[in-house]
């Protein structure tokens, strides 16, 4: 029904103006309506642009990471910098020790020492328990190379015949024979 009704909007648009003319340059209203591409403005073509799809794209995400990250952020911030303000230096009691995180000024660094990263403590006992676990497998090293000089010293080796992995199921299947050959008796 549209489609009906945009065919008769130049015939409307005469009798409107009451300017009917009938010469050989009108036009029929269906011939106007495809001349027109969408309106009269006097452009009789379509200009061909590059898309600006990813353009939009990344405005719209860029707006959208905005929004949901850095003006709560920033309010945060605010807050914490007007309102709360930075620490001021007091007297401590003699029998209390502060914690690693009442060291730090800001608020925003105190939550950070606090909530997310260790303690200076903390660090210094992992890079000495890292060390000790290092001079572990150095001393095994050097084990190993001990027993390997020492076994090519004497001659001594495992034999290919030996398989640490198998002597478990050897044990057992070596009870199981006893257990058979008790049974069975000479």
């Amino acid at each position: 029904m549209v489609g009906w009704s945009r065919l008769l909007l130049p015939a409307a648009q005469v009798v409107k103006n009451r300017a009917v003319m009938l010469t050989p340059e009108c036009r029929s209203a269906l011939q106007q309506q495809v001349r027109r591409m969408g309106g009269d403005h006097g452009h009789h073509h379509m200009t061909v642009k590059p898309s600006r799809f990813q353009w939009d794209k990344f405005k719209d995400l860029l707006h959208f990471y905005v929004m949901i990250g850095v003006i709560p952020i920033t309010a945060l911030v605010f807050y914490a910098n007007v309102f709360v303000g930075p620490a001021q230096l007091a007297e401590t009691p003699a029998d209390y020790e502060p914690k690693h995180w009442e060291y730090e000024r800001n608020p925003i660094t105190r939550f950070i020492a606090r909530y997310i990263l260790s303690s200076q403590q903390q660090e210094y006992e992992k890079a000495c328990h890292n060390l000790f676990e290092e001079n572990e497998k150095a001393q095994i090293r050097l084990l190993e190379e001990e027993v390997r000089r020492k076994m090519s010293e004497r001659n001594d080796y495992q034999a290919y015949y030996y398989r640490p992995t198998v002597a478990k199921y050897h044990r057992v299947s070596k009870e199981a024979a006893e257990e058979l050959e008790a049974l069975r008796g000479d």
